[in-house]
């Protein structure tokens, strides 16, 4: 059986395509690393990226430094797929440090290699490519260019994506999946999640999108009909009065107003969803809550107030998450310059319950706070 440095040896060369290193065993440090071929004054060398703080931070080795890098981070990561010209190869590291090599013969044409050193930024769903939901919801026209004043609409679906792909280890193969998307609005990210899981991944996934508007959902399921997504609906609806499921493999909320995101966010802790993504928005209920003397003259300013409360409620509904038993992270969704709304909340279920109830009283006592999740997860409001 190859042993991981054998298979690195053979591969970091002229016909080496692409890796992914993911899945951290630590969630402060590099969650990502993504290797490519670069040719720099004739010399083939590989660049890794490594992605942390919302940075990208770059290193050009050549290969037998690469092997060791990579040997090195997979002590650091759980999972890595990787490509070469002849081979496909996934690597699984367990809980308890043993490590799983599976290697597959190329069965489809290697696409081209782009060995230039400076690139144009890859995306998920890539540009020139007719995605046919992309054209129908207006963000590509018919030959797959994107159109010029959605490209930040195009931008923030891939980063959207790139979450999904992280979460993928988390998500069954064996079974149906199911998705719930409350809000899911005109649901750009939900023809993108069912585009990408089902038709580029191969998963058996059934999602459910649930909003308010309902010509917004006449149109989502002529849509889906048209596309043939058999097993992807829109359902017309208020999220605090949704019974149409018991169970729930991914819940995602994005964009879901103020406290519907909570009734959201209850809901997956019930079902105990394996993955939770949230985009919150009009986060207004602690704004009329939050008091306290010391910080009484940083409320006196209303922006101030206003994004201190939003922070406070998304920081809390984190902490709620991590006490039911959540890995929680806080991400940021796509840049500042591109919405406001630019924070993530994604949670993957473990099972193991925070200790951090004590802290999370003594935040809400001191700032005169009771967040609805709060309430909901203690049973003092029934959803």
């Amino acid at each position: 059986m190859d042993t991981l440095k054998s298979v690195l040896d053979k591969s970091f060369n002229i016909d080496f395509v692409s890796a992914v290193l993911s899945n951290p065993r630590e969630k402060d440090g590099t969650v990502k690393v993504k290797i490519r071929p670069v040719m720099k004054q004739d010399r083939l060398l590989f660049q890794c990226e490594e992605y942390r703080n919302n940075q990208a931070f770059h290193l050009n080795l050549e290969a037998e430094a690469t092997s060791e890098y990579v040997e090195n981070q997979m002590k650091v990561f759980k999972q890595m797929q990787m490509e070469t010209r002849q081979f496909r190869y996934q690597v699984l590291v367990s809980k308890k440090g043993k490590m799983t090599i599976q290697k597959r013969l190329q069965t489809a044409e290697v696409k081209e290699v782009n060995y230039s050193h400076n690139r144009a930024k890859h995306y998920i769903l890539e540009e020139g490519k007719t995605v046919p939901f992309l054209r129908d919801l207006g963000v590509m026209t018919k030959t797959g260019e994107i159109v010029r004043t959605k490209f930040d609409k195009f931008r923030q679906i891939n980063r959207f994506l790139e979450f999904i792909e992280d979460i993928l280890p988390q998500l069954p193969k064996d079974r149906e999946v199911t998705i719930l998307d409350f809000g899911c609005g005109k649901s750009y990210l939900t023809f993108a999640m069912y585009y990408y899981l089902h038709e580029l991944n191969g998963y058996d996934i059934r999602i459910i999108g649930l909003d308010l508007k309902t010509d917004v959902i006449e149109a989502c399921n002529q849509l889906a009909k048209k596309y043939g997504y058999r097993k992807l609906k829109f359902l017309e609806g208020n999220i605090a009065d949704y019974t149409g499921s018991d169970e729930g493999d991914m819940v995602v909320t994005l964009h879901a107003c103020d406290t519907a995101t909570d009734f959201a966010l209850a809901k997956a802790v019930g079902w105990k969803a394996k993955v939770i993504l949230s985009v919150p928005c009009c986060q207004h209920e602690l704004n009329g809550q939050m008091a306290n003397e010391v910080l009484a003259p940083l409320f006196s300013y209303g922006l101030i107030k206003e994004r201190m409360a939003a922070l406070v409620t998304d920081s809390l509904r984190a902490e709620y998450l991590k006490r039911e038993g959540y890995d929680t992270q806080i991400l940021e969704f796509i840049d500042m310059e591109h919405t406001p709304k630019n924070i993530l909340i994604r949670a993957v279920y473990t099972g193991k319950r925070g200790d951090n109830d004590e802290a999370i009283c003594a935040c809400e006592k001191m700032l005169h706070v009771q967040p609805t999740l709060g309430k909901l997860l203690k049973g003092e409001i029934y959803d």
